[in-house]
């Protein structure tokens, strides 16, 4: 779905930037091959713009002014990987992807945000693999429905990894919203299958950029809203043992950023980088190697 939609956005986009290249052409003399020129430059232009405009609204003053700049470039590159070259060519349900290092490890289930699908993980996925990591990359969709509606998607995905890896134990990655969803599920399936938990960018106190977005999803992720206080309010100490933060203070999704935590779990600080980029920095990827690799498989298969 969220594919399907993508193309059709690049789509408007290249005609945009080729009718203002043509009316360009014609009113100042330009040569007609400016049209291409205008049509590829397009998409470029308005993920940049996006960024800036995110960055700005969500930036933190008291923040360093270069991780700031270093952050809006990193998100700029990550947004162009993933929305415009991964993201819309997902044409194929997400699968099972079989572990290709020798050593075996926990399976993983990797849960993407708000307005993502499954190919966010590309880069994650193939170095979790590499690592003897069974993964699951989900799609959740709708789009746009309650957070609650995507558990059975993740209980799926646990039942599968669990069948194919002998293991009766998972851990979970969840990226923005994929945090909540992941929170979710254990409210309505247990923690009983859950060997860690580790969410990235994840809005745990909600955003501000979602209380104009009128979706049930959106709504649930507003601003300190109900739904999460209740989220927060049923979660026991046991289920918060399990669980990581990241987040990084540049965030221009989700914000207020350090307030992006829960009690009990002291958050993982990543400078610099943007929001998408979470999902595709080298160094956070390496963060969640190193919390997966800390689990002895041999636990799981108890």
């Amino acid at each position: 779905m969220l594919a399907r939609l993508l193309r059709r956005l690049i789509l408007t986009q290249i005609v945009l930037g080729l009718s203002c290249g043509y009316f360009a052409s014609k009113a100042m003399g330009w040569p007609l091959w400016t049209m291409v020129l205008f049509g590829t430059a397009f998409p470029f232009v308005t993920m940049l713009t996006v960024d800036m405009i995110s960055a700005l609204v969500s930036r933190n003053r008291a923040e360093p002014v270069g991780h700031w700049w270093r952050s809006l470039i990193g998100e700029f590159w990550a947004g162009i990987r993933v929305f415009i070259f991964r993201q819309p060519w997902a044409m194929h349900a997400p699968t099972l992807l079989a572990a290709t290092g020798a050593s075996k490890k926990i399976p993983v289930v990797l849960v993407h945000g708000y307005l993502c699908n499954n190919r966010i993980w590309d880069d994650m996925a193939a170095v979790l693999r590499a690592q003897g990591h069974d993964v699951f990359a989900v799609n959740l969709e709708p789009l746009f429905c309650s957070i609650d509606a995507y558990s059975p998607i993740i209980e799926r995905a646990v039942t599968e990894l669990i069948r194919h890896s002998g293991l009766q134990q998972v851990a979970l990655v969840g990226h923005s919203m994929g945090g909540l969803a992941i929170r979710a599920w254990i409210r309505a399936c247990g923690a009983d299958q859950v060997a860690r938990i580790i969410t990235l960018g994840t809005p745990h106190a909600g955003t501000k950029i979602a209380k104009t977005t009128p979706t049930a999803n959106a709504k649930q992720m507003s601003w300190r809203s109900d739904w999460l206080q209740e989220l927060a309010a049923i979660e026991t100490e046991a289920v918060r043992a399990l669980m990581f933060i990241g987040l990084t203070p540049q965030d221009n999704i989700v914000f207020n950023q350090r307030d992006q935590v829960l009690e009990g779990i002291s958050p993982v600080i990543f400078e610099g980088i943007g929001h998408v980029q979470m999902c595709l920095e080298p160094m956070v990827i390496r963060w969640v190697q190193e919390r997966l690799g800390e689990l002895d498989p041999a636990l799981a298969a108890t």
